[in-house]
């Protein structure tokens, strides 16, 4: 039962992803050109310059904030990647030790896997 659910899940967060690529891509490109426009801001020289620059900012900024539903299909593939990692229910056992060698065995062990 706990893996149809889990397939149930990952199917709607797969779906959620799909319809959200748009904005996630158009926001990534917007914060690119937001960090561009940063860059050439800090490069100008003019009064003038610097004032173009800064509107060019709000309306990529503009850009960017409607698209803060990207947002949503980025927990969207975090899901997907929660999902995945109890999908396979693989559970990592930490040993506490205050000896040395133990964690020495044991990662000299995960090594030669």
């Amino acid at each position: 039962m706990k893996k149809f659910l889990l397939f149930l899940a990952g199917l709607v967060a797969l779906t959620i992803l799909l319809a959200n690529l748009g904005p996630m891509i158009l926001l990534g490109v917007s914060v690119w050109l937001l960090y561009v426009v940063f860059k050439q801001f800090m490069k100008s020289e003019s009064t003038a310059g610097k004032i173009a620059w800064v509107v060019l900012g709000l309306i990529i900024l503009s850009v960017a904030v409607s698209n803060i539903y990207a947002v949503i299909g980025l927990a969207a593939a975090y899901g997907l990647y929660w999902i995945y990692k109890n999908w396979t229910g693989k559970k990592e056992t930490v040993t506490k030790s205050d000896d040395p060698f133990t964690n020495f065995e044991r990662q000299w062990a995960d090594l030669n896997k």
